[in-house]
């Protein structure tokens, strides 16, 4: 059956993977946290990587919701704890991996 926690799931899966899009293949890199443009040497890089990230988050959520969905009982804390595992990890790699795209110098 679904629930209002599958479709606010489904919603911002959504929503994540729109903005995803809007980075990697539209290069809006102002929809980036943090972003410098007077730093980034290489901003078609950085949406790529960025991009790409956001949408494995998308997918992660996404994956959290079918669990949800499918799942006969409250048993889907397992897949709570791979998200936010799976999103920590995303998150330390797009902080470090983003500074390969900026200069050095100040």
């Amino acid at each position: 059956m679904v629930t209002a926690s599958v479709i606010s799931l489904i919603a911002t899966a959504g929503f994540i993977g729109a903005l995803g899009i809007l980075i990697k293949h539209f290069g809006m890199v102002q929809l980036i946290a943090g972003y410098d443009p007077d730093r980034v040497t290489d901003e078609e890089g950085l949406a790529d990587f960025i991009g790409t990230n956001v949408l494995y988050v998308a997918a992660l959520v996404l994956l959290v919701a079918i669990v949800e969905y499918t799942s006969p009982t409250d048993s889907s804390g397992v897949a709570w704890i791979v998200f936010v595992v799976g999103v920590g990890v995303l998150t330390v790699r797009m902080i470090r991996g983003a500074r390969y795209y900026e200069s050095e110098s100040d």
